[in-house]
């Protein structure tokens, strides 16, 4: 089958990302900490602070002419005590040399204007030979730093295990990892990935709006331009949804 698809913007793609952590924040939280549950206090929700994060990252947005999905958010722990969590999404193909030390200065930027403890984690969603620093030192005399933070990269786990975890996120990985493809495979065997997805996620018991809502970050994440395939998978997802 030829390919009739219309590229996407990469600004586009890094929106849909973004939007796809924060209405799954939850489920991010549980799926890099697995004893989130017992370290956050989830019932009180999360507040995303985009204002704060333009404030100390000004020109995140023009580095080099791409996006990166930056999100930051404040969360609560069971102690009571409040934390703020800056993830910084590196998307497909980034490795700039100084990636760690953006990364640090993003830190103690937040650290400085407003005091607060800040959880750092990066999640690369490049190719399997994308860099995927996760330390930041440097060194003078009798002075140095050594700045660790989190680091996950896509492919840290594979598709069987993304399938059978009962988390929400880990199709999102997926979809990370099968827009890699686009391109390089035909929309048909694009298109068989992107069913997988779905039907995995209304094996689920997720509520009807968090499915809907998902459903569409997929069909948009991973386009295909083709009617014939994008109708057999509404025709899939409707069977399987029992109608």
């Amino acid at each position: 089958m030829t390919n009739h698809r219309t590229p996407k913007p990469r600004r586009q793609n890094d929106e849909l990302l973004k939007g796809a952590f924060e209405e799954n924040f939850q489920d991010f939280l549980r799926f890099l900490y697995p004893d989130a549950d017992t370290i956050f206090d989830l019932e009180r929700g999360f507040q995303f602070m985009d204002k704060e994060l333009l404030e100390i990252i000004p020109n995140r947005e023009k580095k080099k002419g791409k996006r990166i999905a930056d999100l930051l958010a404040k969360v609560y722990l069971k102690d009571g005590s409040e934390k703020w969590i800056l993830i910084h999404t590196e998307i497909e193909g980034g490795s700039q040399e100084d990636f760690a030390f953006r990364i640090f200065q993003y830190y103690y930027r937040l650290l400085d204007r407003y005091r607060v403890p800040v959880e750092t984690i990066a999640v690369f969603t490049g190719d399997r030979n994308q860099r995927r620093p996760s330390e930041y030192s440097n060194r003078a005399i009798k002075t140095q730093i050594q700045f660790n933070y989190e680091a996950y990269h896509i492919f840290d786990h594979g598709e069987e295990e993304l399938l059978a975890k009962d988390n929400i996120f880990g199709l999102i990985v997926l979809a990370c990892q099968k827009a890699l493809l686009e391109g390089k495979i035909p929309d048909r065997e694009l298109g068989e990935d992107r069913l997988t997805i779905a039907k995995a996620l209304l094996r689920h018991d997720y509520d009807k709006d968090r499915i809907i809502s998902f459903l569409a970050f997929l069909k948009n994440f991973l386009y295909i331009n083709d009617e014939k395939i994008n109708s057999i998978f509404d025709e899939q997802i409707i069977q399987s949804a029992g109608g």
